[in-house]
């Protein structure tokens, strides 16, 4: 990456330098940041050897050079993790209880259909063909969802989020593997970026990191892996309302004479409209009632379970015995193979444990799972497997054939909500999904509704659920019965778990620093069974199952397009951004007349001036009087504190009134303010910013010649020693009326220095910046923005051409432009045409 060693970066942050008693030995400031191209000094070997280039300090109590990866984020006190959650008993058993309604809808409606499935495809003869299946099932249930996920992949949690996304920000944090060059050394420093670097005692997670780094072949796969993983969520999304709802309006065919096929669909059809049509009321309006129907459900299912085998046959629990699923193998053969498709459907829904993380906690999640949903489903299987002993050709309708007459409408009822619940889970999921996608550059930017005030992770995506609307509708009214789509439906849970394992794996290597053996344990033993399962959905391709590869192709092919197009126009942008020699020959004035205003300059690069700058130069008239050069950044981790939002620099000397904004948030931040709100954010910012940087150059000056007075005036103040570091973090507009906001930053940096060193009113370099900012403020922000076309090289591949020229360009041409996204009035927006070459 390019840049000037003259611009400056303000990313202000105190810490304590704690000595080996405990006490505190020195506070420093983090000011100015220069461009990590340039040689680090020499005081900063470590940061040399990591390459990460290097920070000048400046020092309030004494001139100690500190590294900043001496101290590591997880270690700084005071320092918030914005995920945390209580660890009490009571608010845990509360959040345990509400995961029932969001986590575990899907799985705890797989009684309904596994059985079905199962027996199929292998006939039942005789005891041990039942007793072999209930084996299957009890052991696939207890080895990967409790063993893999509640014991060891929860805790692969990137700041308490979840999912494939979360675990690719995560490795992205601790190598350098996302494919825009756009990292930035202050985004380390955001407290949820946690980060812990392999220390060089650890050669092996080293030589991983280097891997993976100087090998961009292994960076791409290790993105197609991510999207992979989140192509088959997705279509997930498509599946489970259609499987569940279908299973749930089925058993009415056992109870209402003349009640066939052709019915079940109708009404299967009405009830998916109207669980679509709910979606824009925000799952937050019906929120409440999901987790108590939910464990009403699996109270239900246990009762049952029990009643089904003290009434048929108790010596079903002979299944616990692990050699029936030998038994079962060597007595139907490749049918038994074939049968492992319906029996990886109990397990339907596990990845929802992972990727719903972010609402909940882990402990809440595993107290769940141990102690309600995984005894209940076990009864509900071993309850079925006796009703079979005595009734086998009710295999197909096993679970409503199972339930006592008088009881069946109650749980007829209880099974359709629950099934409902699921397929929303599994909907909220698609849309968290496609919405870190869109954070992360992988996904063309669309239409996001967010549904609640007070639940960021609560949104709505009108194109998303009516296309998944339309999708479910097709696979119902084509298929008809439950057996070929959960062949579909196999393959996509099983893709996605083989990626979540491979991730994890890599995990285990390159941040928890496990040893090779258990790491390698880890993926051979629930590597192998994924790979078994995955072996025998794969042959029901021709029966149903090249439907999520069909979703999962379709959903690649956009986002991997969405991504790789980006990632060539960022590169031509880097190519092409201006000197600063250039901007000093134009002058002051850039060669053209400066009128009051603010010019907010839409671009995507963190470094240098953007080309497109030239066409606003060449085109307009005249320009404003502040240049303001915003970049919109998402940085790899979930939420980005407010206070911590902006990071500006200046660009050329004082009189040219230009700087840099890169605005960062995380995968999971929710860009929702007007823009009033967000310029007026900025512009409080941009003030804090030149109020600092006068106070660091004072300070700079008299430093070395005052130290001890700033000891002196340091010691004897009546501040406590940790209201510095408080009032730093203050987010400048959090709980403010904006009329108080100027008195209050002038309140903060009063404390944030001694009263010697601060740059007066009086300061005339400062005092004229501010009113030049005023100034411009009052005459308002006009949206300098360009429309961008990308085109391939005429030297280009074939398939290049094809990919950039066509595909990705239509993907520009219709998805949501830069302001819909920013509800910014024409009349304020100003936007020039430019032409891309990549």
């Amino acid at each position: 990456m390019g840049g000037s060693g003259g611009i400056e970066e303000s990313s202000v942050r105190l810490l304590d330098s704690c000595s080996n008693d405990g006490s505190s030995e020195s506070r420093w400031v983090d000011g100015s940041e220069v461009d990590s191209m340039e040689a680090p000094p020499s005081w900063s070997n470590e940061a040399s050897r990591e390459g990460y280039g290097s920070l000048k300090r400046r020092l309030v109590k004494k001139p100690k050079r500190v590294d900043s990866f001496d101290v590591e984020a997880m270690e700084i006190s005071r320092t918030q993790d914005h995920h945390s959650k209580d660890d009490s008993l009571l608010p845990t058993l509360a959040l345990a209880f509400q995961t029932l309604g969001v986590v575990y809808g899907d799985m705890g409606t797989s009684p309904l259909y596994v059985f079905a499935d199962v027996f199929s495809k292998v006939p039942i003869e005789s005891d041990v063909d039942i007793l072999g299946a209930l084996s299957l099932v009890m052991y696939t249930i207890t080895l990967l969802p409790l063993a893999k996920y509640v014991f060891i992949v929860l805790k692969a949690n990137d700041n308490g989020e979840g999912g494939t996304f979360a675990l690719y920000s995560l490795i992205c944090r601790y190598a350098n593997v996302g494919l825009l060059p756009n990292r930035q050394q202050a985004d380390e420093y955001i407290s949820s970026f946690r980060l812990k670097l392999p220390t060089s005692e650890l050669e092996r997670a080293l030589r991983i990191k280097d891997t993976l780094e100087k090998n961009k072949s292994l960076k791409t796969l290790l993105l197609l892996l991510v999207l992979l993983g989140t192509s088959m969520v997705i279509g997930d999304g498509i599946l489970t309302p259609a499987m569940s709802v279908l299973s749930a309006i089925s058993g009415l065919q056992g109870e209402i004479k003349g009640f066939g096929t052709e019915e079940v669909v109708i009404i299967s059809i009405v009830v998916l409209v109207a669980l679509f049509s709910i979606q824009q009321f925000g799952t937050g309006k019906v929120g409440f009632m999901f987790a108590p129907i939910l464990a009403l459900w699996f109270f239900s299912l246990g009762s049952i379970g029990i009643y089904n085998m003290v009434k048929y046959d108790i010596t079903v629990l002979r299944a616990i015995n692990p050699a029936y699923i030998y038994y079962f193998f060597k007595k139907n053969g490749k049918r038994a193979w074939s049968a492992l498709g319906g029996c990886v459907l109990c397990i339907t829904g596990a990845e929802a444990m992972f990727a719903d993380l972010g609402h909940f906690s882990v402990r809440a999640i595993q107290i769940a799972f141990t102690c309600v949903v995984f005894p209940c489903l076990l009864l509900a299987y071993m309850g079925e497997a006796a009703y079979l002993m005595k009734n086998p050709a009710s295999y197909s309708n096993i679970f409503y054939d199972s339930v006592p007459a008088s009881l069946f409408w109650p749980v007829f009822v209880i099974a359709t909500l629950a099934a409902m619940i699921a397929s929303q889970a599994m909907i909220s999921a698609t849309f968290s999904c496609i919405k870190q996608a869109m954070a992360l550059g992988c996904f063309p930017r669309i239409k996001i509704i967010h549904t609640s005030r007070k639940f960021m992770g609560q949104i709505y995506i009108p194109v998303i659920n009516w296309f998944l609307m339309v999708m479910c509708i097709i696979i119902v009214a084509i298929f008809q019965r439950t057996t070929d789509i959960a062949n579909a439906y196999g393959i996509a849970e099983v893709v996605v778990m083989i990626v979540s394992t491979t991730l994890v794996t890599l995990v285990m290597l390159l941040i928890w620093k496990t040893s090779l053996f258990l790491a390698f344990s880890f993926f051979l033993i629930f590597g192998s069974v994924e790979l078994i399962y995955m072996s025998s959905v794969l042959t029901k391709i021709a029966e149903g199952g090249w439907i999520p590869l069909v979703f999962a192709i379709f959903f690649l092919s956009v986002m991997y397009t969405w991504n790789y197009g980006s990632v060539l126009k960022y590169h031509s942008e880097v190519r092409e951004k201006i000197s600063l020699d250039v901007m000093h020959d134009l002058g002051s004035n850039l060669g053209t007349v400066r009128v009051p205003g603010i010019g907010l300059l839409y671009n995507e690069l963190v470094q240098g001036i953007p080309s497109i700058f030239v066409q606003f130069l060449l085109n307009l008239p005249a320009l404003h009087s502040t240049i303001i050069f915003v970049c919109i950044k998402y940085v790899p981790v979930p939420v980005v504190p407010q206070e911590e939002r902006f990071l500006f620099r200046r660009i050329c000397p004082k009189d040219y009134h230009m700087f840099r904004c890169v605005a960062r948030y995380g995968y999971k931040d929710v860009r929702k303010e007007d823009h009033h709100a967000f310029e007026q954010l900025l512009i409080e910012s941009l003030s804090q910013f030149l109020r600092r940087e006068a106070q660091e150059t004072a300070l700079e000056s008299n430093l070395v010649e005052d130290i001890d007075s700033i000891s002196m005036i340091s010691k004897d103040s009546d501040l406590p020693a940790d209201s510095v570091t408080e009032e730093l973090r203050i987010p400048l507009m959090l709980g403010r009326n904006p009329k108080e906001t100027g008195t209050s930053t002038s309140q903060e940096h009063a404390i944030a220095l001694p009263s010697s060193y601060m740059a007066s009113d009086e300061d005339p370099s400062l005092e004229y910046e501010l009113s030049a900012l005023r100034e411009a403020t009052a005459s308002g922000c006009t949206y300098l923005l360009g429309h961008g076309d990308v085109r391939a090289k005429k030297n280009s591949l074939f398939i290049k051409k094809l990919v950039i020229n066509y595909f990705y360009a239509f993907l520009r041409k219709n998805c949501r432009g830069g302001t819909a996204n920013m509800k910014v009035p024409h009349t304020n927006i100003i936007q020039v045409g430019m032409t891309y070459m990549v």
